[in-house]
């Protein structure tokens, strides 16, 4: 026997995650299947969850965003050559 779950989700994420899955080459129902045999394999959560406790600093920035942080790390002294990095990660690692 199989049982029905029901999850109301905004329009915009049902779309967005239909079109990825489609994509993907399975359907929605089916990832949802996947997320949950996935967490009784792993016995909680198939993903780590926590807190972004800032903004994700990996974020795409624009070309100026770079350059102003860029010249700031420069003022502020928290910058190394990089000819002075790679001849250290030659002497610790032998490379």
């Amino acid at each position: 026997m199989a049982s029905t779950i029901q999850v109301r989700v905004e329009d915009d994420l049902k779309k967005k995650s239909d079109a990825l899955f489609r994509d993907l080459g399975t359907d929605t129902t089916t990832a949802i299947r996947m997320f949950l045999t996935q967490a009784i394999a792993a016995n909680g959560f198939p993903f780590e969850i926590k807190r972004q406790a800032e903004p994700n600093s990996y974020a795409p920035m624009t070309e100026e965003a770079m350059l102003a942080k860029l010249k700031k790390s420069r003022e502020q002294g928290n910058y190394r050559d990089a000819d002075d990095v790679v001849s250290d990660m030659r002497s610790k690692y032998g490379l």
